[in-house]
């Protein structure tokens, strides 16, 4: 836009250019969202009535939001299987899904043989069920046949 065709042209030598005498377009400034002044004339307001006002409040990564929560460690599968009797060619079976668990972890130890049902493990699991004489039937494995 040309400088002749805008507004302040209109205004040029006016103290208030159009905003009255008394507030002079100060305080708030041109955005709705900014409050000028929270680090001056406004602190103290802030420090009643807002005290969280600065600062960071908290970070949400693209990971944590597409990362399984519902995951367990086979440190906590002999718990499980004292209080779950059912049995499979004489090992424990414990089925994952059915207690809402997606992905089975290897931290920690397996003493026993068992027959572990989940969707997912990973690479240390298998390897320390395997080792200890038991088996994982993942899901991919069960619709294939294997």
């Amino acid at each position: 836009m040309p400088h002749k065709l805008r507004k302040t042209r209109k205004h040029r030598g006016s103290r208030t250019q159009g905003y009255g005498r008394i507030g002079q377009h100060r305080k708030t400034g041109s955005r709705p969202y900014r409050k000028a002044g929270r680090h001056k004339q406004g602190w103290s307001w802030v420090t009643t009535y807002e005290p969280d006002y600065f600062g960071k409040h908290g970070f949400t990564s693209r990971q944590s939001k597409t990362r399984n929560t519902s995951v367990i460690n086979i440190s906590k599968l002999e718990a499980l299987a004292a209080r779950l009797q059912p049995q499979t060619e004489g090992q424990p079976t414990i089925d994952l899904t059915s207690l809402g668990y997606v992905k089975l972890l290897g931290t920690g130890k397996v003493t026993k043989p068992m027959v572990v049902k989940v969707q997912s493990a990973s690479k240390s699991a298998t390897e320390k069920i395997t080792g200890a004489g038991g088996k994982i039937l993942t899901t991919a494995e069960e619709e294939t046949g294997e």
